[in-house]
């Protein structure tokens, strides 16, 4: 009798155990499938990224792609009008006798090249066309304060002083003529990187405008 109940209660523990290991491995289930759901299960991904994508894509059109017909006519006239800052840059070292001249010529060509690369590699990504190297014809798209290929030519025969204020005096309509490309650019462009660049021309070349007109006596 004693061994038959016995045997009755070790059936009767087996059998709760094995209903307690079925209500853990069921608990231990849900916990993983709401776990799942919660660190990038499917469930909550398609709630949480449904309702943000649309603006997240949105916001990332209008930060690198996004453009208008002024972002391609800042790019397309700043090129040449940069290319030609340059060159007037590059004939400093052997002309010029003031080391305030030649250190603005290297700070010049330093700020404007790269923006030369950046620029034509908007045009590109657009689908446009980047202005020939050469192609600027020294009074290009009638841009403002574009050199004429006479006031080349004379600024090329100068050197000592003479060079420094030629050089100085031309790169200051220079520098005006892209503040005001620049400025039509924050008024009526729509590429946001286009956008920031005009406002650092504007900040930049109007610094050195003031630096000039000091060289020239008249700050």
């Amino acid at each position: 009798m004693i061994r038959k109940r016995s045997l009755m209660h070790r059936t009767a523990v087996v059998a709760a155990a094995g209903t307690t290991a079925l209500v853990l491995a069921a608990c231990a289930g849900s916990g993983d499938d709401d776990g799942s759901a919660g660190h990038g299960g499917h469930a909550a991904t398609a709630s949480s990224s449904a309702p943000s994508s649309p603006s997240a894509s949105a916001s990332a059109s209008a930060a690198q792609g996004q453009h208008n017909a002024a972002d391609v006519a800042f790019a397309k006239g700043m090129i040449p009008h940069h290319r030609q800052a340059v060159e007037m840059a590059d004939l400093a070292p052997g002309r010029a006798r003031s080391a305030e001249v030649k250190k603005l010529a290297a700070d010049i060509k330093k700020a404007q090249d790269p923006e030369i690369r950046t620029l034509s590699g908007w045009l590109t990504s657009w689908g446009e066309d980047v202005p020939a190297e050469g192609a600027m014809d020294h009074s290009a798209h009638g841009m403002g304060g574009m050199m004429t290929a006479e006031e080349m030519t004379g600024l090329e025969n100068a050197s000592g002083t003479a060079f420094d204020t030629a050089f100085t005096e031309l790169m200051i309509k220079h520098h005006e003529g892209a503040v005001e490309m620049a400025r039509t650019e924050r008024a009526d462009g729509a590429h946001g990187p286009a956008k920031k660049m005009a406002g650092e021309i504007i900040d930049s070349q109007s610094a050195e405008i003031e630096q000039m007109n000091a060289l020239l006596g008249k700050g």
